[in-house]
Parts: C-alpha cells; structure tokens; sequence
C-alpha cells in the first residue's frame, strides 16, 4: 500500500497533538507513560515529537485515557485554527483524519 505525502495542515495537527501530549505527561517519565498505555517508548516519542503525524486512532486513546484527556480535548486542540488563519476547514475538501 503506497501512503500519500501528508498535507501541512496534517503535519500542523501532528505537532499539535505531540505538544499536547508532552504538556499533559508533565513530569511523568516518557517510559513510564508509554508502558502504562501499553505503546512502545519510541512510538510515544515519535508521536511527541511530531514525526508520526497521523497516529492510529487506538494509540491516541491509550495515551489520552494515561494522561486523563479526553478524547474531545485531544480532537479540539488539534484542530483549532492558527492564529491569523482563515475560518476552521476553510478550502478543505476531504475529512480530515486522526488516524490513518
């Protein structure tokens, strides 16, 4: 299967949703966040650190549900219009995606 190149406005929600996750773990280790959502290390970093844009929609729940987000806030802070952006799903034809 040949995965198309992510838009920016997918890269932007991935960046996003890495900084989100990183506010909400806090001073919990990144290891100890990771195994009790039963995600590796590495996944969590990649997620955090913006290089796995579109996570699957289960490894986003495990995370949340560890961090004590809900899954609305996790969808509303990764989709919220940058400051001087045209209205939200302005020129957007298709759905956009947590998950791919």
């Amino acid at each position: 299967m040949v995965r198309l190149p992510l838009t920016s406005e997918e890269v932007e929600r991935g960046q996003r949703l890495g900084a989100l996750l990183r506010r909400a773990r806090g001073g919990r280790s990144m290891l100890e966040t990771a195994l009790e959502a039963h995600v590796s290390p590495e996944t969590l970093r990649k997620i955090e650190s913006g290089r796995v844009a579109t996570p699957a929609f289960p490894t986003i729940a495990a995370i949340a549900e560890v961090l004590g987000l809900s899954l609305d806030a996790v969808w509303s802070e990764i989709n919220r219009p940058e400051r001087g952006a045209g209205p939200a799903g302005a020129g957007h034809t298709t759905r956009e995606r947590l998950a791919s």
